[in-house]
């Protein structure tokens, strides 16, 4: 069951970039601020910490900047990790979080949901990496399913930059009954992914909180993008909340200036929406169509158990 009103926090502001502890301090600043606003809530970006590798769509290899960026990705069992988590539990507020996660270096977009006690309630890894991501981020496997999770006062969900493109995904979020949705994406700048965020509020019937980093000079500098395709100048700020049918509901900010953008919910708004449309509910057809997924993690080596002893020996 849904609270009637949810205040929730939207972050817009630049990472820090490459910078493991930085990029902790800063996250844990924006989620006291967020708590001390009565939001029960805050979203961050795609790859938040420590930032997204922009130079990929600048070159086809940086070896330093790609040796940098791992060392400094988020554990998931790490202390870096238990701070925020703890630093969410202190304040009481529930944190989505979006990060580079390092697994024995090996690195994977991911999201965590944190709730408000401090536990991780959902860890997941992007489906798919889009495209130039592909060079330095790795394939999830069943883990990508796992993005919705009940927190106190709504069910929230989560997905990353154009994963909202890929429909049977979609549906498959959909299905487990979000009421909040985080649509998280770095800066594209000179582009910007809130349409693909509006779809998704429609077709859904949530709240979509859609959540994106900006990058400045200095950000440019440090990744080295000047005269690229993408991130190249600074920008990339777009953030914003969706109602459950496709509204905007909240007022642009500058793309260049970072804030904290809030949103007092209406939950209600979602049963009125629903009323019409429920695309997993009475509006679906089952006997027609439906999905079949695979939420089993698969494993590189798969150790089989030992058969059980009769206790005959041979002769």
């Amino acid at each position: 069951m849904s609270a009637s009103n949810v205040r929730v926090a939207v972050t817009q502001a630049e990472p820090a970039w490459l910078d493991l502890n930085e990029g902790v301090a800063k996250t844990c600043e924006l989620i006291a601020e967020a708590a001390q606003n009565n939001a029960v809530l805050i979203a961050f970006p795609e790859c938040w910490i420590p930032g997204y590798p922009c130079w990929i769509w600048s070159r086809l290899l940086d070896a330093e900047l790609n040796v940098r960026y791992i060392k400094n990705s988020l554990r998931l069992d790490s202390p870096e990790m238990k701070r925020i988590r703890l630093c969410a539990q202190t304040m009481g507020i529930a944190v989505s979080l979006g990060f580079s996660e390092n697994d024995n270096n090996s690195i994977y977009i991911a999201q965590v949901l944190i709730g408000p006690d401090g536990e991780i309630k959902s860890h997941r890894r992007k489906m798919k990496p889009t495209h130039m991501e592909r060079t330095i981020f790795g394939d999830a496997s069943g883990e990508c399913f796992s993005s919705v999770a009940q927190l106190p006062f709504a069910r929230v969900g989560a997905l990353s930059c154009w994963e909202h493109i890929q429909p049977l995904l979609k549906f498959q979020t959909f299905s487990q009954g979000e009421d909040i949705h985080v649509s998280a994406w770095p800066s594209l700048t000179p582009h910007s992914g809130g349409d693909l965020s509006q779809t998704y509020a429609i077709e859904s019937q949530t709240f979509v909180l859609h959540c994106t980093a900006l990058i400045t000079a200095k950000g440019v500098t440090t990744m080295n993008t000047g005269g690229g395709a993408l991130m190249s100048a600074p920008g990339g700020g777009s953030s914003a909340v969706f109602g459950p049918d496709g509204r905007k509901l909240t007022e642009p900010a500058d793309s260049m200036t970072e804030t904290v953008i809030y949103a007092d919910l209406d939950m209600d708004q979602i049963v009125a929406t629903k009323m019409f449309a429920d695309g997993t509910g009475h509006y679906s057809r089952p006997d027609l169509m439906w999905l079949n997924v695979c939420k089993k993690v698969k494993k590189m080596v798969v150790t089989d158990e030992p058969a059980e002893s009769t206790g005959h020996v041979e002769e």
